[in-house]
């Protein structure tokens, strides 16, 4: 008899409607700067976790799709709108946004590409000013806000 495979990540969409689990690590972790995955997730940059199909499984739901080129599908929460994932179609593999996870700080890129679109002032975020959100909004305004989001976790 085999042992089920264990789920090594897992993650989802902000309401919790979508939820996805790996069984394995993914193969290559990376930052795309291309104009369409600027729109496809309206931030400067998408960064992806490229997993092969047979170590990925949609767990709860099954998202909607948009055909953003003849090549690529790419994966939504209907609900609330949640990116998900890039996948070429009929291609082996689906590209997860590492922003999905519910342990985004376990999915470090290693490369970067579309570069050519990458905008000026990327290189330099991590030396601008920053705080906490504690610090931002300060413990009074913090006390009275109250999440909708689905936990990280199953």
């Amino acid at each position: 008899m085999t042992e089920p495979a264990k789920n090594v990540l897992t993650g989802g969409c902000q309401c919790g409607a979508i939820r996805f689990a790996l069984s394995a690590p993914p193969a290559k972790i990376s930052i795309c700067h291309c104009r369409m995955c600027q729109k496809a997730t309206a931030a400067p940059f998408a960064s992806y976790a490229d997993i092969e199909h047979g170590d990925f499984k949609w767990t709860k739901g099954k998202p909607a799709a948009f055909q953003s080129s003849s090549i690529a599908m790419r994966d939504f929460c209907a609900d609330c709108g949640t990116p998900l994932s890039f996948r070429r179609i009929d291609g082996p593999r689906i590209e997860i946004l590492t922003g999905a996870f519910d342990r985004p700080d376990r999915i470090v890129p290693t490369r970067q590409y579309g570069t050519e679109s990458r905008l000026g002032w990327v290189v330099g975020i991590a030396n601008l000013p920053s705080q906490t959100t504690l610090q931002n909004y300060g413990p009074e305004k913090m006390a009275t806000i109250s999440s909708h989001q689905h936990p990280d976790h199953d």
